[in-house]
Protein backbone atom coordinates (compact mmCIF):
# COMPACT_ATOMS: atom_id res chain seq x y z
CA UNK A 1 0.00 0.00 0.00
CA UNK A 2 1.36 3.40 -0.93
CA UNK A 3 1.70 6.15 1.61
CA UNK A 4 -0.95 8.24 -0.19
CA UNK A 5 -3.39 5.31 -0.07
CA UNK A 6 -2.69 4.86 3.64
CA UNK A 7 -3.12 8.57 4.20
CA UNK A 8 -6.40 8.79 2.29
CA UNK A 9 -7.63 5.63 4.03
CA UNK A 10 -6.91 7.16 7.41
CA UNK A 11 -8.57 10.42 6.42
CA UNK A 12 -11.66 8.55 5.25
CA UNK A 13 -11.94 6.86 8.64
CA UNK A 14 -11.49 10.00 10.72
CA UNK A 15 -14.83 11.66 9.88
CA UNK A 16 -16.71 8.46 10.77
CA UNK A 17 -14.82 8.09 14.02
CA UNK A 18 -15.37 11.78 14.69
CA UNK A 19 -19.08 11.39 13.96
CA UNK A 20 -19.30 8.38 16.28
CA UNK A 21 -17.41 10.27 18.96
CA UNK A 22 -19.63 13.34 18.64
CA UNK A 23 -22.73 11.12 18.73
CA UNK A 24 -21.50 9.40 21.88
CA UNK A 25 -20.72 12.77 23.46
CA UNK A 26 -24.25 13.98 22.61
CA UNK A 27 -25.75 10.87 24.19
CA UNK A 28 -23.61 11.50 27.29
CA UNK A 29 -24.84 15.09 27.51
CA UNK A 30 -28.50 14.09 27.13
CA UNK A 31 -28.20 11.45 29.87
CA UNK A 32 -26.19 13.78 32.11
CA UNK A 33 -28.88 16.47 31.88
CA UNK A 34 -31.75 14.00 32.26
CA UNK A 35 -30.09 12.52 35.34
CA UNK A 36 -29.50 15.92 36.91
CA UNK A 37 -33.03 17.12 36.14
CA UNK A 38 -34.70 14.02 37.55
CA UNK A 39 -32.29 13.94 40.46
CA UNK A 40 -33.33 17.47 41.39
CA UNK A 41 -37.00 16.49 40.98
CA UNK A 42 -36.55 14.56 44.23
CA UNK A 43 -36.58 17.99 45.92
CA UNK A 44 -40.17 18.40 44.64
CA UNK A 45 -40.96 14.90 45.91
CA UNK A 46 -39.59 15.82 49.33
CA UNK A 47 -41.53 19.11 49.37
CA UNK A 48 -44.74 17.29 48.39
CA UNK A 49 -44.28 14.69 51.12
CA UNK A 50 -43.55 17.40 53.67
CA UNK A 51 -46.63 19.38 52.61
CA UNK A 52 -48.79 16.26 52.78
CA UNK A 53 -47.53 15.31 56.23
CA UNK A 54 -48.09 18.81 57.63
CA UNK A 55 -51.52 19.15 55.99
CA UNK A 56 -52.59 15.72 57.24
CA UNK A 57 -51.24 15.84 60.81
CA UNK A 58 -51.35 19.53 61.72
CA UNK A 59 -54.55 20.52 59.93
CA UNK A 60 -56.37 17.21 59.42
CA UNK A 61 -56.66 18.05 55.71
CA UNK A 62 -54.88 15.49 53.54
CA UNK A 63 -54.49 16.33 49.87
CA UNK A 64 -56.04 14.20 47.14
CA UNK A 65 -52.94 14.70 44.97
CA UNK A 66 -49.94 14.39 47.31
CA UNK A 67 -49.46 10.63 47.27
CA UNK A 68 -49.82 10.25 43.51
CA UNK A 69 -47.54 13.21 42.85
CA UNK A 70 -44.76 11.60 44.87
CA UNK A 71 -45.33 8.26 43.13
CA UNK A 72 -45.35 9.87 39.65
CA UNK A 73 -42.22 11.94 40.20
CA UNK A 74 -40.34 9.16 41.97
CA UNK A 75 -41.18 6.63 39.26
CA UNK A 76 -40.14 9.01 36.50
CA UNK A 77 -36.90 9.89 38.32
CA UNK A 78 -36.11 6.20 38.81
CA UNK A 79 -36.76 5.43 35.16
CA UNK A 80 -35.33 8.44 33.38
CA UNK A 81 -32.14 8.68 35.44
CA UNK A 82 -31.12 5.14 34.45
CA UNK A 83 -29.09 6.41 31.49
CA UNK A 84 -27.26 8.75 33.88
CA UNK A 85 -26.39 5.81 36.13
CA UNK A 86 -25.16 3.84 33.11
CA UNK A 87 -23.13 6.84 31.90
CA UNK A 88 -21.35 6.94 35.26
CA UNK A 89 -21.10 3.12 35.41
CA UNK A 90 -23.17 2.93 38.58
CA UNK A 91 -25.36 -0.05 37.71
CA UNK A 92 -24.96 -3.25 39.69
CA UNK A 93 -22.02 -5.43 38.79
CA UNK A 94 -20.07 -7.92 40.87
CA UNK A 95 -16.82 -5.94 40.94
CA UNK A 96 -15.08 -8.37 43.29
CA UNK A 97 -15.09 -10.98 40.53
CA UNK A 98 -15.10 -8.65 37.50
CA UNK A 99 -11.97 -6.74 38.53
CA UNK A 100 -10.00 -9.99 38.96
CA UNK A 101 -10.58 -10.95 35.32
CA UNK A 102 -8.11 -10.08 32.61
CA UNK A 103 -8.93 -7.13 30.35
CA UNK A 104 -9.57 -9.52 27.47
CA UNK A 105 -11.96 -11.67 29.53
CA UNK A 106 -13.77 -8.56 30.81
CA UNK A 107 -14.17 -7.36 27.24
CA UNK A 108 -15.61 -10.72 26.18
CA UNK A 109 -17.92 -10.80 29.19
CA UNK A 110 -19.12 -7.26 28.41
CA UNK A 111 -19.84 -8.22 24.80
CA UNK A 112 -21.72 -11.35 25.95
CA UNK A 113 -23.82 -9.50 28.54
CA UNK A 114 -24.53 -6.70 26.04
CA UNK A 115 -26.82 -9.15 24.21
CA UNK A 116 -28.95 -9.48 27.37
CA UNK A 117 -28.83 -5.73 27.89
CA UNK A 118 -30.17 -5.24 24.34
CA UNK A 119 -32.98 -7.72 24.96
CA UNK A 120 -33.92 -5.87 28.15
CA UNK A 121 -33.95 -2.34 26.73
CA UNK A 122 -35.63 -3.35 23.48
CA UNK A 123 -38.37 -4.98 25.58
CA UNK A 124 -38.73 -1.79 27.61
CA UNK A 125 -39.03 0.23 24.42
CA UNK A 126 -41.41 -2.12 22.61
CA UNK A 127 -43.71 -3.30 25.41
CA UNK A 128 -43.53 -0.03 27.32
CA UNK A 129 -44.25 1.94 24.16
CA UNK A 130 -47.28 -0.19 23.34
CA UNK A 131 -48.60 0.12 26.89
CA UNK A 132 -48.04 3.90 26.95
CA UNK A 133 -49.74 4.33 23.57
CA UNK A 134 -52.74 2.22 24.64
CA UNK A 135 -52.98 4.18 27.90
CA UNK A 136 -52.94 7.47 25.99
CA UNK A 137 -55.52 6.29 23.45
CA UNK A 138 -58.06 5.17 26.03
CA UNK A 139 -57.42 8.11 28.35
CA UNK A 140 -56.44 5.81 31.21
CA UNK A 141 -56.49 7.40 34.65
CA UNK A 142 -55.62 6.17 38.12
CA UNK A 143 -59.21 5.85 39.36
CA UNK A 144 -58.45 7.76 42.56
CA UNK A 145 -60.17 10.91 43.86
CA UNK A 146 -57.57 13.07 42.06
CA UNK A 147 -57.70 10.76 38.99
CA UNK A 148 -54.80 12.06 36.86
CA UNK A 149 -53.92 10.46 33.52
CA UNK A 150 -51.40 7.63 33.86
CA UNK A 151 -49.85 7.78 30.37
CA UNK A 152 -47.18 10.40 31.31
CA UNK A 153 -45.62 7.88 33.69
CA UNK A 154 -46.06 5.04 31.23
CA UNK A 155 -44.34 7.00 28.45
CA UNK A 156 -41.30 7.24 30.75
CA UNK A 157 -40.80 3.47 30.37
CA UNK A 158 -39.94 3.40 26.64
CA UNK A 159 -38.12 6.72 26.98
CA UNK A 160 -35.99 5.21 29.74
CA UNK A 161 -35.34 2.20 27.52
CA UNK A 162 -34.22 4.50 24.70
CA UNK A 163 -31.89 6.49 26.97
CA UNK A 164 -30.42 3.26 28.33
CA UNK A 165 -30.03 1.80 24.83
CA UNK A 166 -28.22 4.86 23.52
CA UNK A 167 -25.93 5.08 26.56
CA UNK A 168 -25.25 1.35 26.42
CA UNK A 169 -24.22 1.63 22.77
CA UNK A 170 -22.02 4.65 23.52
CA UNK A 171 -20.37 2.82 26.41
CA UNK A 172 -19.87 -0.31 24.29
CA UNK A 173 -18.28 1.70 21.46
CA UNK A 174 -15.86 3.21 23.97
CA UNK A 175 -15.17 -0.13 25.65
CA UNK A 176 -14.35 -1.68 22.27
CA UNK A 177 -11.96 1.20 21.57
CA UNK A 178 -13.92 2.41 18.53
CA UNK A 179 -14.57 5.76 20.16
CA UNK A 180 -12.34 7.59 22.58
CA UNK A 181 -13.78 8.19 26.02
CA UNK A 182 -13.40 11.34 28.06
CA UNK A 183 -10.52 9.75 29.99
CA UNK A 184 -8.73 8.76 26.75
CA UNK A 185 -8.41 12.29 25.30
Amino acid sequence: MTSSARHSGGAAQRPLKGLLGRSCDLIDRVNERAGLFWGFSIIAVTATVLYEVVARTAFGAPTPWGNETTIYLSAMAYLLAGGYALLHRRHVRIDVIYEKLSARTRSRLDAFTFVFFLAYVLTLIWAGGNDAWNSYQIGETTGTPWNPPIWPVKIAIPLAGLLLLLQGIANQLRDLGWVRGVDDR
